[in-house]
């Protein structure tokens, strides 16, 4: 997917979360959106080997 169907598909659920819920929904739509972007950022600079390395218990 490029940019701008990802921005569109986060204008459509900013856009129902405001029609259906209110402003407070909006926001809340809008705060966990980020907190996504960034989590999906931070994998995909990570990779998957630092995320094996997070949950290695028997790190020395």
């Amino acid at each position: 997917m490029d940019g701008r169907s990802i921005g569109l598909l986060v204008g459509i659920a900013l856009g129902f979360a405001a029609c259906f819920g209110g402003f407070a929904a909006f926001l809340l739509v809008g705060a966990l959106g980020a907190v996504g972007w960034g989590v999906g950022a931070w994998l995909e600079r990570e990779g998957p080997a630092h995320l094996r390395d997070l949950f290695d218990r028997e790190r020395r």
